[in-house]
């Protein structure tokens, strides 16, 4: 084995986004640090991560400066979509729909990550990080105040820093077994790529339901477009080239898959069950070779920074797709990194403070039990307008009103935003129980036929907060008329299920254990 242990400041592990983020942070700041990148893969592959919102949209073309590149080769993104059914839904246009009614005002991006990463890989190394590709990392020699070792096939290296960007594959929480997999939210997702999937805005469509295609004035068809079901809801994201990536994410205490046969057959069988998948889906076929699954999404480091060494972007912690909260994090992980590892290892103790303290309230805030009512339109209605208003006035205006400096504070953890992480606390857990309710007494998704809000988008300015007033005055009037049936319950006792090791595989890709749907649908 060769050494080569003095020519280094920071070794950062993984070449994709996270980590060339933070070599070019880095490097912007201190062009004389020697960072090298060392990437497993000799070429990135497709990876789900598809859609960008506002705040990663800006970090992106504000702060790595990509507004051309993106403009260019990717999908300008027209907002969220989700649509709602039960059995009386027998068509597309049966379907409840909530969204935005005209085009988005702020930009964001429905993105090829492949291609994406190997972008702003390209430009970290032309600002003069080394690259080293492909190797991978089989371990890391951790010295508080000293220098830090990798160790690589056939070859050994040094620095003073370690940057974990390694993505799910989270090299340091591993080894040191600082990983936690949060069993308080047992989600598991199947996603593929397919072709032939309809044009939600296109001529067939129209012609077929007119009245349906003519309710809507901006487009469908660049939304994130979500169905949903009890427990479940699956994505629709459009990609350069003719692609569509379609997956399901679910709660396993809640869902179970069909078994037997391919594992994309499956995953069609499911949402083809579903009036909006069974119109898009009639036609299209999955790719061979690009259907991917993964359980137990949802994950967190016990420990993500000390003196030496950082955790960034999924390395991190992972909490879920719905809301596309991957790349914010991986936008702020990366700006405090990089300052972590310009200034010394004195600022890690807050960084280990403000993340997990962030990822914690981010969880309970907005993901905790959310599958309990995520399919039911009456609910998420109002659970939709308030997550987005509070997002866009609390969130997403800070980087537009303060620049890039406010990604050096993580979401939730200015105390100016304590009151509205509560407020997110409350009524996600007033909508799970009465969501639990409902379905006790047989009314979950009553609303869910024949139903269409279409609002008309937030922005900073002070007007804006009038629809999150409107849907808090909704919401206590909710509790009034329905809500009282649940004031008393005991929350669920269950904090997950157990995390099995994956018991099956397809293609050499992980798949979850798979189980039968439920005989009624969407609602048990």
């Amino acid at each position: 084995m060769t050494n080569d242990q003095s020519s280094h400041d920071v070794i950062i592990i993984g070449g994709a986004l996270a980590g060339a983020a933070t070599a070019t942070l880095l490097l912007r700041e201190r062009p004389d640090l020697r960072v090298v990148i060392v990437e497993r893969s000799p070429s990135f592959g497709r990876r789900v991560g598809e859609a960008t919102v506002e705040v990663s949209a800006y970090f992106l073309m504000r702060v790595l400066g990509l507004t051309q590149y993106l403009n260019e080769t990717q999908i300008a993104k027209n907002g969220m979509r989700f649509w709602f059914a039960n059995d009386r839904t027998l068509e597309l246009p049966d379907c409840s729909e909530l969204g935005g009614k005209y085009q988005v005002r702020l930009p964001s991006f429905q993105v090829d990550r492949s291609t994406l990463d190997e972008e702003v890989l390209r430009r970290a190394v032309a600002a003069g990080a080394k690259l080293i590709r492909p190797a991978t990392v089989r371990g890391v020699e951790l010295q508080a105040g000293g220098m830090q070792t990798v160790h690589l096939d056939g070859r050994t290296i040094q620095a003073r820093w370690v940057v974990d960007a390694s993505g799910v594959a989270a090299v340091l929480a591993r080894q040191e077994g600082w990983f936690t997999s949060n069993t308080e939210h047992p989600t598991a997702s199947i996603w593929a790529r397919w072709r032939g999937v309809k044009d939600w805005d296109g001529v067939e469509l129209a012609r077929k339901f007119p009245a349906w295609a003519s309710a809507q004035f901006g487009i469908r068809g660049t939304a994130t477009n979500h169905l949903t079901g009890d427990g479940w809801w699956a994505w629709f994201i459009p990609l350069k080239g003719g692609d569509v990536s379609v997956g399901v994410v679910y709660d396993q205490r809640l869902v179970k898959f069909p078994e037997g046969g391919a594992l994309g057959d499956r995953l069609k069988t499911f949402l083809m069950q579903h009036p909006v998948g069974s119109e898009l889906l009639a036609n299209a076929q999955w790719n061979e070779g690009d259907v991917l699954a993964r359980k137990n999404l949802a994950y967190t480091s016990r420990t993500l920074a000390g003196d030496g060494f950082v955790l960034v972007g999924d390395a991190a912690g992972f909490l879920d797709p719905l809301y596309s909260p991957g790349m914010d994090w991986v936008s702020y992980t990366a700006t405090r990194a990089a300052r972590l590892v310009l200034t010394g290892p004195q600022l890690a103790p807050a960084y280990q403070h403000d993340f997990t303290t962030s990822y914690r309230r981010w969880f309970t805030a907005l993901y905790r039990d959310k599958y309990e009512y995520l399919g039911d339109f009456d609910l998420m209605r109002r659970a939709f307008r308030l997550d987005l208003g509070l997002y866009y006035l609390g969130v997403v205006s800070q980087p537009f009103q303060r620049g890039a400096t406010a990604f050096a504070t993580p979401v939730f953890t200015a105390r100016a935003s304590v009151p509205f992480y509560r407020l997110m606390r409350l009524y996600n857990r007033r909508f799970a129980a009465i969501a639990r309710a409902r379905r006790r007494r047989g009314a979950w998704g009553r609303c869910n036929a024949n139903r269409r809000l279409l609002i008309g988008g937030f922005t900073f300015a002070p007007a804006s907060s009038w629809p999150v007033v409107r849907t808090l005055a909704s919401w206590g009037w909710l509790e009034l008329t329905e809500g009282w049936r649940s004031w008393f319950e005991r929350a669920p006792q269950r904090r997950g299920v157990e995390l099995a090791p994956v018991s099956a595989r397809e293609g050499g890709r992980e798949e979850p254990e798979l189980g039968k749907l439920p005989e009624r649908y969407p609602t048990r």
